[in-house]
């Protein structure tokens, strides 16, 4: 754990004006010091981390990490800049700059000094003494904890699973509390998508705030290296509870009855004190979680996250209907490529073949291929019901699994299909949400969510679907149905620009995901208007990486350094159909970017559906090229989307550069030289 970071790690001159510039310089340090295997790989992933959420605190620090298959060791590296650096903070650039590379399998032992390092980064003196530091390794044993401040900073780093704020008086009450009161009680969760930075210091910043107003704050943080729930006693003891997070909380059950509230990491770390102030009012207005004020959402935060467990429901419902898709996905690529690498072996009569368990020769090819099919086949009929229970999972947790998993189940009985497995999960999450706000005596709460509540959710939930809504939904499915197998000429070339136009516009966000998800789901029960769809889909995806790659190499000088790099790399994740290869160029210049590969891909989706290709496999790239109908068209209406998404960015980038401005992250006249675009004669 001491080679966390070394002298060699550090750099107290850092030159890098631009982020990417900074986190190259620090990275190539990782790389001279055998801790990251692949640079341009590890920088995608710390691009791909930024643009999900900048990366700056206040306090000029820029904090900038990621989990990474690149990195084989966790690994700290350390640059001061005397003119900083726009990390995104709200106070200004940073001069003090960590970047943080933990690999894939992290131990929790050198994440829990990552997670010291992050709570350290609250104390002012910790920080003023990395400025003040004057040789690298000095810096670099003050972060691994052998030269500390005093104050907070101080002793060993807490365990990553749950962080308690420290009694500053006797009884074990704040310095705050009046002697004999017992203090305002708050447990909390914190939780960001990498769950490195972020969710600690949220987790210090509740911490430090609490001592300040005498409020008793105990943290629950969800990170990387695991975590270790609250006793249940601190949760029944607690006033209320606040969640910072970013990714769904774990187990929510336990806090149910609690004022609660309900915002983005970003605030943990930003405004503590407020969401004390607000878990402070609600506690004496008695409201608990799933019952706000009067029914109306609360105002969302400064940073755009709301403000209690009910706000913003459409983001909620996305949260939903994300969590059931991506727990789909490895469904839907094993049982898809399966079935399609039947139909390569043994054609599309392979579909049709007797039961390989009553009738399979070892030596015929038609034999495996049955083989195949079948199975993937097996794994495609899970598809619905793991939509529809973790969908429900991600509303109510583990007691929603059963209901959501029989409602999908029932949906496929019924022929309702994708959209009655959507509908199943959203029902199972709101019966469960519901019965879990019914009060019960103390001795039953041991067996609600194993028995009582699976019991009357599954039976409600299958009443609805059998009864009430099955039958309209099933209708509704078969409609889309015929209408996808019915769509030809302009109709189709309609709907393939907006398949295109939503797969590139965030590049493996949201938007993104809802089209990919509409095309898996025509996979469940193949249909001609189906299977044209998913190569739509696909051929679009592809676009954006491609493109970037293609512009990087035919107009170099309208690219930095790392952009360049970055842009040989997504030749294969184009290839690949990993939209997210064009993430860091989006993310340096999204007004140029995101329009013109959004116009490629539009002009590719309407040409692949022109073209009447079809798509078997849910991915694979070129590498399934052979299980696509009409190949070769889909390989030119890809290579048309590609040209038009390359043009359109070199000729808007082109036309920044002859003005002389450059948008924020892109090189000016100014630029490092190492980062500089290279000369026109180049």
């Amino acid at each position: 754990m001491s080679e966390l970071i070394t002298a060699e790690l550090v750099d107290l001159d850092l030159s890098a004006d631009t982020k990417e510039a900074a986190a190259r310089s620090l990275a190539e340090r990782m790389v001279a010091a055998h801790r990251v295997t692949d640079l341009d790989g590890f920088l995608a992933d710390v691009a791909a981390r930024e643009a999900q959420m900048p990366t700056g605190l206040d306090g000029g620090i820029g904090i900038p990490h990621c989990r990474s298959e690149h990195v084989n060791a966790p690994t700290l590296a350390f640059g001061r800049s005397a003119r900083g650096i726009d990390f995104g903070a709200s106070d200004g650039p940073a001069d003090l700059v960590f970047l943080i590379a933990a690999p894939a399998g992290a131990d929790e032992d050198h994440l829990s000094i990552l997670s010291g390092l992050a709570r350290k980064l609250m104390d002012p003196e910790f920080t003023a003494a990395l400025r003040a530091a004057e040789e690298p390794g000095a810096v670099a044993a003050l972060l691994r904890g052998e030269e500390t401040a005093t104050g907070p900073a101080e002793g060993p780093a807490a365990e990553p699973g749950q962080e308690a704020a420290e009694p500053s008086g006797e009884g074990g009450a704040p310095e705050s509390s009046p002697a004999g009161r017992r203090p305002f009680r708050i447990v909390a969760v914190t939780s960001c998508p990498t769950g490195i930075a972020h969710t600690y210091l949220a987790a210090e910043s509740l911490t430090a705030a609490g001592r300040a107003e005498g409020v008793e704050v105990t943290v629950e943080t969800q990170g990387s290296g695991g975590f270790r729930k609250l006793d249940p006693a601190v949760i029944a003891a607690a006033d209320a509870v606040v969640w910072a997070h970013d990714v769904e909380v774990r187990d929510k059950a336990r806090f149910a009855g609690k004022p609660l509230v309900d915002v983005g990491v970003k605030a943990g770390v930003h405004r503590p004190a407020e969401l004390i102030a607000e878990a402070r009012r609600k506690a004496e207005r008695g409201e608990v979680s799933g019952a706000p004020d009067g029914g109306k959402a609360p105002e969302p935060g400064a940073d755009g996250t709301p403000g209690a467990d009910v706000g913003h429901f459409g983001i909620r419902l996305r949260t939903y209907l994300m969590s059931g898709v991506s727990y789909m996905v490895p469904f839907v690529a094993a049982g898809g490529l399966l079935i399609a690498l039947s139909f390569a072996i043994g054609g599309y009569e392979t579909a049709g073949a007797e039961s390989v368990a009553d009738h399979f020769v070892w030596g015929e090819a038609d034999s495996w291929a049955a083989l195949l099919n079948q199975i993937g086949s097996a794994a495609f009929g899970f598809l619905v019901p793991v939509l529809a229970g973790y969908i429900a999972y991600g509303m109510a947790d583990r007691p929603a699994l059963v209901p959501g998993f029989v409602g999908g189940a029932i949906a496929l009985t019924i022929d309702a299909g994708f959209l009655g497995g959507l509908v199943a999960g959203l029902l199972a999450g709101a019966v469960v949400m519901a019965i879990q706000r019914v009060p019960v005596h103390a001795t039953l709460r041991g067996i609600m969510p194993v028995l009582v509540i699976p019991l009357i959710a599954s039976a409600a939930v299958g009443f609805l679907m059998y009864i009430v809504v099955g039958k309209p939904i099933a209708s509704l499915q078969n409609a889309l149905t015929d209408w996808l197998n019915g769509l030809s000429g302009s109709n189709a070339v309609i709907l393939g620009i907006v398949l295109g136009l939503m797969m590139c516009f965030d590049m493996g966000g949201p938007l993104n995901k809802v089209a990919y998800a509409f095309a898996v789901g025509g996979l469940a029960d193949p249909t001609d208007g189906g299977l044209k769809v998913m190569a739509a889909v696909m051929a679009a995806g592809m676009v954006p990486p491609l493109a970037m790659a293609l512009a990087t190499t035919v107009r170099s000088r309208l690219f930095t350094r790392t952009e360049r790099e970055n842009g040989r790399a997504a030749w294969v994740l184009g290839a690949s159909f990993i939209t997210e290869g064009a993430i860091p160029f989006a993310a340096a210049d999204p007004l140029r970017v995101i329009p013109s590969m959004m116009a490629g891909g539009a002009v590719t989706g309407a040409l692949s559906m022109a073209f009447g290709a079809t798509l078997r496999a849910p991915h694979g790239g070129v590498f399934v090229v052979p299980l696509i109908g009409e190949p070769f068209l889909y390989l030119l209406a890809i290579a048309a989307g590609t040209l038009v998404a390359t043009a359109l960015v070199v000729l808007l980038k082109g036309a920044r550069r002859s003005t002389g401005t450059a948008p924020a992250g892109q090189p000016s006249a100014d630029t490092d030289a190492a980062d500089r675009p290279v000369p026109a004669t180049a």
